[in-house]
């Protein structure tokens, strides 16, 4: 028998109009959806080798924009924080960020080698999981916390000093300007996240009412605007 207590009032269920949090889920998600829409209908105007870009940017958005549904309504039901839900979009659309910095140097004509895939798949592997053990209790939430960190930072030094970094400098104006700002974003917009988890989930100084429309926040520059720099390199590079 279902534990949940159904609500007095039966508009409760739905969108309040003073629930910033609900509203703020409500807008990302539809932004997701218009984004995979845009992003697909634009891989028909871009020569054929950054079609392949833009279909992984699109469903990076559609996977975001199914779980944002999923998590505004579990918001509305329960008033708290969907970390399950996060989890599972960061594992499907990280990733894919990921691949998005492989396929722009492709893209561009640059010689790429796997390892530079398997390397920052390898980074992201570590910081969701550890992440995830934190969050959830399977894992001590400091050791969580230090061993997500790792992860990022072994990211963040492919993409700057490591073999994507180095290629990224070989490339046109515009497929450099496109890496940097992917980079500005793993760089500036990521840090929303581990900082989140520091000072709401290990200290507790954040409530889950600001955390949450916070992530919804850094969800929709961190996906949206980073898939729109491949987009906009896309764009320059076939005119």
């Amino acid at each position: 028998m279902s534990s949940t207590k159904p609500v007095d009032n039966a508009a409760d269920a739905f969108l309040n109009p003073h629930d910033g949090v609900a509203i703020s889920f409500w807008i990302i998600s539809i932004a997701m959806i218009a984004s995979t829409f845009f992003f697909f209908l634009e891989s028909a105007t871009v020569s054929r080798h950054w079609q392949t870009s833009l279909h992984v940017g699109g469903l990076v958005t559609l996977v975001a924009a199914v779980h944002y549904m999923y998590m505004r309504e579990y918001w509305v039901q329960v008033h708290q924080s969907p970390i399950v839900y996060r989890y599972v979009d960061w594992t499907i659309t990280v990733p894919l960020q990921m691949v998005e910095f492989n396929l722009i140097l492709k893209a561009a004509g640059k010689p790429v080698t796997p390892g530079m895939f398997w390397r920052l798949l390898l980074g992201t592997v570590a910081m969701l999981a550890f992440g995830y053990m934190g969050e959830t209790g399977a894992l001590e939430a400091w050791i969580g916390f230090i061993f997500g960190m790792f992860g990022w930072f072994y990211i963040l030094k492919e993409i700057f000093t490591g073999e994507a970094g180095g290629v990224a400098g070989e490339c046109s104006q515009a497929v450099k300007e496109a890496f940097n700002n992917m980079r500005f974003i793993v760089t500036v917009g990521w840090s929303i996240y581990p900082l989140g988890y520091f000072f709401g989930y290990l200290l507790g100084t954040v409530d889950q009412t600001f955390l949450n429309v916070l992530y919804n926040v850094a969800d929709f520059i961190n996906k949206i605007a980073f898939v729109l720099a491949c987009w906009s390199a896309a764009k320059s590079e076939t005119k």
